[in-house]
């Protein structure tokens, strides 16, 4: 049965031992509702590291809306059912004191990464991220964190923050999982409506083909204009963002003459969906 521990100090007990016999310590950080993407990243931190925490806290900072909050879906026991096969070392999941414990009065922000894109739409939302992944990589005291590629902005801006802190942890990026019809694996789809589901696909396949048009020579305003009515016409209600921007620092970007990510985050079903694509 996989050990679940609440409290920080058995955890950093745990952890110590592991590093006095010299053994590599992963983190994949969670908000629980574990799909086939997040454990794609439990079996990438097993493959390179000797030791597996995974942490599932649900962070009530990052969140713009007390609805959104108190929707969100919290699985621990099914979680915990979907992690024994992969013989995970420990199970995280932290009381909230030890995490936000009374008289908690510090931010951890990053400029710059954290404007545009799901930083304009969420105000707070990347302040609420960098805040509680500094604890938990401090706290679990990983070598190596793991990180889907689907948040790409979220992966970005946390990999700044450990290298300005001085955080000894190298963040990994893996790669996005899909369903086969296209659709980005996300908690968040568990809420959508069987019709919205059904349509959710639309945004992925836009997406692809503004990429082909971009690699092709197309003019972006055009492309982008095509895209939002393909995915409005699919029953989006609402194209929030969809941009170019540099694969590295997420520069806007008119043209791919580097490496480069589409970025989207749209609404369908009354949920918000985002993606991203690597371009070029």
């Amino acid at each position: 049965m996989t050990e679940i521990l609440r409290q920080k100090p058995a955890l950093r007990a745990r952890v110590a031992a592991w590093k006095r016999a010299g053994e590599r310590v992963g983190v994949v950080p969670t908000m629980g509702a574990l799909h086939a993407g997040h454990l794609s990243l439990v079996e990438a931190a097993k493959a390179g590291c000797d030791r597996v925490i995974v942490t599932i806290f649900v962070n009530p900072k990052q969140f713009n809306s007390a609805s959104d909050l108190e929707n969100y879906p919290r699985t621990e026991d099914e979680d915990a059912a979907k992690l024994a096969p992969f013989d995970v070392d420990t199970v995280y999941v932290p009381d909230p004191e030890e995490i936000y414990p009374e008289g908690f009065a510090t931010q951890v922000s990053v400029a710059g990464l954290t404007e545009g894109l799901c930083g304009s739409h969420r105000p707070g939302h990347f302040d609420g991220v960098t805040t509680v992944v500094s604890k938990l990589f401090l706290q679990t005291g990983a070598d190596r964190a793991y990180f889907g590629e689907k948040d790409y902005q979220q992966l970005q801006v946390v990999t700044r923050m450990a290298t300005d802190l001085d955080i000894p942890v190298e963040v990994i990026g893996c790669p996005t999982v899909r369903e086969t019809d296209g659709l980005a694996l996300s908690s968040r789809n568990l809420l959508l409506p069987p019709e919205a589901r059904a349509a959710a696909p639309a945004l992925s396949i836009a997406m692809r083909a503004m990429a082909e048009g971009l690699l092709a020579g197309g003019e972006i305003g055009a492309l982008r204009a095509q895209a939002e009515a393909a995915v409005l016409g699919a029953g989006f209600e609402t194209l929030e963002y969809l941009e170019l921007r540099a694969a590295d620092g997420l520069a806007p970007m008119t043209v791919v003459d580097r490496p480069a990510r589409l970025l989207a985050a749209a609404w369908i079903g009354g949920v918000r969906l985002i993606d991203n694509i690597p371009v070029g």
